[in-house]
C-alpha cells in the first residue's frame, strides 16, 4: 500500500458524506457511482440476491443474524459468538417455518456466511417499509417491527416479520447443535433477528453508467447482490469466503483472470472490518498486513503503467469503537501519468496531507473514469 501511494494520487473519502456513519450497503452503492439516495431499496434485498436466491416482484427480502438471547429476549451476543459452523443445519429448520397467522406469506430462509443469513417473504400485499427486529446492541430486548407507513401491507408484514421471529426461538432453542454448543460453553444459536427489509433496486448497468465491463470478486453476499444488480460478472473464487478467513492468493489470482475480458475487476475484502467489530487489534493489525500482501500481489502483476489500481475502504470500523463511524478513510488511485503523492507511509494522517483532497464515495468512479478517458462531457 506504501509503494502505491508514493507514486499515485491519495486523499480522504467520506463514503456517504462528512460525518455520516454508512452502512456497508449504502458506501459500497455510493462507491461503485450509485446515488443511494436514489437508488437505495434496501439490504436485504442484496444479501438475497448475492446469496443465490432469485426474487420476484413483490418480495420482501431481509438480512438476518443468528443471535443469542436470555429467557426475556434480551439479546446476549448478537452474532452468536460469530458462529461459523452448523448454520446450514439451522437454517434447514428455520427455513421450514410456517407464517400461520398471516395467510399467504411463503417464508424463505437460507444461511450465508457465518452467523449471517437472509429471509425473503414472498406473497401478495407485501412492504418494505418495516422496522427491524435487530436492536443493534447486546443486552437490549429485542425490537418488534412495525409497520414505517401505516400502510396495511406494511402492518401485514410487520406482523409477519414478528411471528417469524418468535417461531425462530421456538425451532432453534432446542436444535441438538445449540445443546452441542452450550455443552461446549459455546453461545447458543437461539433466534433470528431481521433488519434491512429490502426490495430488488432498479439500477441502470455499470456498463450504461461507466463504459466499463465490470466483474466482481467477493465473498461477501450484499456486495455480490450489488454487482449482480449492476449487470456485473460476480467470479466464483474458491477460497474467498467473506469471513475473517480468505484465500488471498485466490482473490489476486481471479484479478488476473477477471482483467482477461473486463475492463474494470471490484475487488471486496470484509475481514477488516470483522477485526473492527470485535474491538481485535491483533486481528486489525493482521488483516490489514494481509491486505496489503493482496495490494503488491495484484501491483505486481498488472502493469501499473499500463493500468489503474485504486484502494478504499466502504466505511470506518475502529477497533476502539467496534462500530461504524462517519470518519473518512483513505483513498489511492495509482496508474499512468498520475501525479505522485510522495506520501512514504500511507495512513489516515498522512491521508489527509495527499493530492488528492476529500472526495465523496460519488465521486471515486467520475475520477477513475476521468483517467481512463471514459469520462463524458457535462454541458456543451
Amino acid at each position: 500500500m506504501d509503494r502505491l501511494a508514493k507514486g499515485g494520487l491519495v486523499g480522504q473519502l467520506d463514503p456517504i458524506s462528512p460525518g455520516i456513519r454508512a452502512g456497508s450497503d449504502v458506501a459500497n452503492l455510493a462507491l461503485l457511482g450509485y446515488d443511494p439516495a436514489k437508488y437505495y431499496t434496501g439490504r436485504g434485498a442484496l444479501e438475497a440476491m448475492g446469496a443465490g436466491i432469485e426474487l420476484r416482484p413483490g418480495d420482501v427480502a431481509f438480512r438476518c443474524n443468528f443471535a443469542t438471547v436470555d429467557d426475556d429476549f434480551r439479546v446476549e451476543d448478537r452474532r452468536a459468538g460469530r458462529i461459523r459452523k452448523g448454520t446450514s443445519k439451522l437454517a434447514k429448520v428455520v427455513d421450514a417455518i410456517k407464517i400461520d397467522g398471516v395467510p399467504g406469506i411463503k417464508t424463505i430462509f437460507k444461511a450465508t456466511v457465518d452467523h449471517r443469513a437472509v429471509l425473503v417473504l414472498r406473497g401478495e400485499r407485501l412492504s418494505r417499509m418495516v422496522s427491524d427486529v435487530d436492536p443493534k446492541e447486546e443486552g437490549a430486548k429485542i425490537a418488534i417491527s412495525k409497520a414505517l407507513d401505516g400502510s396495511e401491507e406494511a402492518k401485514r408484514t410487520s406482523a409477519a416479520v414478528n411471528e417469524f421471529v418468535k417461531r425462530s426461538h421456538e425451532v432453534l432453542r432446542e436444535h441438538p447443535l445449540n445443546q452441542e454448543r452450550a455443552n461446549d460453553g459455546e453461545k447458543a444459536a437461539n433466534i433470528v433477528l431481521t433488519r434491512g427489509a429490502g426490495i430488488v433496486p432498479n439500477l441502470p448497468s455499470f456498463k450504461s453508467m461507466f463504459d466499463l465491463r465490470g466483474c466482481c470478486i467477493s465473498g461477501t453476499p450484499m456486495v455480490q447482490g450489488i454487482a449482480m444488480a449492476a449487470g456485473m460478472e460476480v467470479m466464483d473464487v474458491k477460497g474467498a469466503t467473506g469471513g475473517i478467513k480468505t484465500d488471498y492468493e485466490a482473490k489476486a489470482k481471479a484479478v488476473i483472470e477477471g482483467s482477461r475480458d473486463k475492463n474494470f475487476v471490484l475487488v471486496h475484502v470484509k475481514a477488516p472490518d470483522i477485526s473492527g467489530h470485535d474491538g481485535d487489534f491483533k486481528g486489525k493489525v493482521r488483516t490489514l498486513e494481509e491486505v496489503d500482501t493482496l495490494v503488491g500481489h495484484i501491483i505486481d502483476e498488472v502493469d501499473i503503467g499500463l493500468n489503474y489500481v485504486a484502494l478504499t475502504a466502504d466505511h470506518a470500523t475502529p477497533v476502539g469503537y467496534g462500530a461504524h463511524t462517519g470518519d473518512p478513510v483513505p483513498v489511492i488511485i495509482g496508474g499512468p501519468d498520475v501525479p505522485a503523492s510522495r506520501v512514504l507511509k500511507l495512513s489516515e494522517a498522512s491521508a489527509a496531507r495527499g493530492n488528492l483532497g476529500r472526495i465523496r464515495g460519488l465521486d471515486l468512479m467520475p475520477i477513475i473514469t476521468d483517467l481512463v478517458g471514459r469520462s463524458r462531457l457535462y454541458g456543451s
